[in-house]
Formats: C-alpha cells, sequence, structure tokens
C-alpha cells in the first residue's frame, strides 16, 4: 500500500510510474477501463480503514504476514484465484471493489524524498491515458480539467487514508493484539480438511484481556469499531471457501 515506491519495487499493477505534466501531456486524453482485467488474478489487494466497514459486509480482512503487516482484502483463498469477477473480467454485483484499484492507473508520489509534496502520477503501460483522439481531456488550456481535478481529489483522499491505516496498524502493534491467522475448513466427503494460513489477524483473546484504560483508548480513536469490523469479515471465509470449492479452483492437498 506504500503511496512512495521506489522505482524497482511498484505496487500491485503498476507497471512503470510518470508524473502528470501539463507540458508534456497537453493533448492527452482519459479513458474508462472496459473491464478489470488488471485485478483478474488478484486474490488479494490492500484497504484502507475507512472502508473496513462496508467491506466486511461481502468479504474477509485480513492482515498481511509481513514484517509491516497491512489490511487486505481477499477475494480468494489461494493464489491466482479472485472469486468476485466474472467470467468477461467484470466485477460481480454483490462484490467490493477497493479505493486502491479504483485509483489505477494514477497514484501520489513523492518524487523528492526530501519534500513532503506529492505529485500526481500514472501508469503509461495501462492503455488508458494517452494521445488518444477520444476521451476526456486531463488538461484544458494548460490546466488540469474537472475530471483531473476529481482524481486528484480522490488520490488525495486516499492517502489520507493511507496515512489512517498506518496509525492503526501502529496502534494495534503496539497492543500486541495481532497473531499469525489460520483457518481449517471441513468439506463433506473428503476426509483431509483444508487448511489456510500465511496471513495475521485480531487475536481476540488478548482482546479480551485489554485493560479498561486502553480499551476507552481504542474506542475514542474510532479503533475498535475497525477490529470488531476485521473480526465479523473473517465469517465470510467459509462462503468464499464454498465458492471456490465448487468452481474447481482448491487446492485439493489443503
Amino acid at each position: 500500500m506504500a503511496s512512495a515506491p521506489q522505482a524497482q519495487n511498484l505496487p500491485l499493477f503498476y507497471n512503470d510510474l510518470i508524473p502528470l505534466s501539463s507540458m508534456d501531456h497537453a493533448t492527452w486524453k482519459g479513458r474508462a477501463m472496459e473491464n478489470l482485467a488488471v485485478m483478474a488474478d488478484a486474490h488479494a489487494m490492500p484497504l484502507t480503514v475507512d472502508e473496513f466497514i462496508v467491506a466486511q459486509r461481502v468479504m474477509p480482512i485480513v492482515f498481511s504476514a509481513s514484517d509491516e503487516p497491512l489490511p487486505l482484502a481477499l477475494f480468494g483463498l489461494n493464489e491466482g484465484v479472485n472469486m468476485s469477477m466474472d467470467e468477461n473480467n467484470n466485477l460481480k454485483p454483490d462484490a467490493y471493489l477497493p479505493a486502491y484499484v479504483r485509483r489505477y492507473p494514477f497514484m501520489l508520489i513523492r518524487l523528492q524524498p526530501d519534500r513532503e509534496e506529492l505529485s500526481l502520477c500514472f501508469d503509461p503501460t495501462s492503455g488508458l491515458i494517452g494521445d488518444f483522439e477520444e476521451g476526456v481531456s486531463l488538461f484544458v488550456d494548460g490546466q488540469p480539467s474537472p475530471e483531473t481535478q476529481s482524481t486528484l481529489a480522490f488520490c488525495e483522499q486516499f492517502e489520507i487514508g493511507v496515512q489512517k491505516t498506518i496509525s492503526f496498524m501502529t496502534e494495534l502493534k503496539d497492543l500486541d493484539l495481532l497473531m499469525d491467522g489460520e483457518i481449517t475448513i471441513e468439506q463433506q466427503g473428503i476426509s483431509q480438511p483444508f487448511v489456510y494460513r500465511g496471513f495475521k489477524m485480531v487475536d481476540e483473546a488478548k482482546l479480551r484481556e485489554l485493560r479498561g484504560d486502553q480499551l476507552r483508548k481504542m474506542m475514542q480513536s474510532g479503533m475498535l469499531p475497525l477490529v470488531h469490523a476485521h473480526l465479523f469479515s473473517l465469517q465470510h471465509m467459509p462462503t468464499l471457501f464454498q465458492r471456490q470449492f465448487e468452481a474447481g479452483k482448491v487446492q485439493m492437498n489443503g
């Protein structure tokens, strides 16, 4: 979810990133994605805390198993499996599309490490931005078009969400509430259960043991409802597995 990536470590879905310029791209236009093929093979996607309440209604929310865990929306339980997409690479009606992909192919990046200013950049390989005859103009009379201004505002809001998410994760770690996640699912007719690991989740036992002042602080910061949203979302794990199983997209060795 890092929004200031190094060139050799581009974020998920991005193949390249260059700054949007009124000089270099004065006549360029943008066009909408015909489908969401860019995320067809993504089984997990970064999520900000601003999205927890909506996302938890339809999908599991877990945390990455890295040294710096971040929230992830799960679209499938196995690599390369996305059960929220139809055969035409469109999002199914009951699915949620994270802001991370809604901003694609744009992203705000700090071009100079010693400065706080963020610049609007885009992925030139996306096929969505270019010197097209048709599309929405990115600039009008040398100034950002209303559509570009709207894109910038969306990306700025996303960055605010990223910072809130970082603070949330810092609090989780400070309270030592994260544990290695594991889910075991038994399927009728199959003797060996399916076991999924490789993610982190909130330890409910430790949550129940928190002191009153710690819980009060979590309530005041808005953290506690987010933790509950994450925990409630885990009820979608068996449903997601069942959809994968019926589609023949589970690994039979568990």
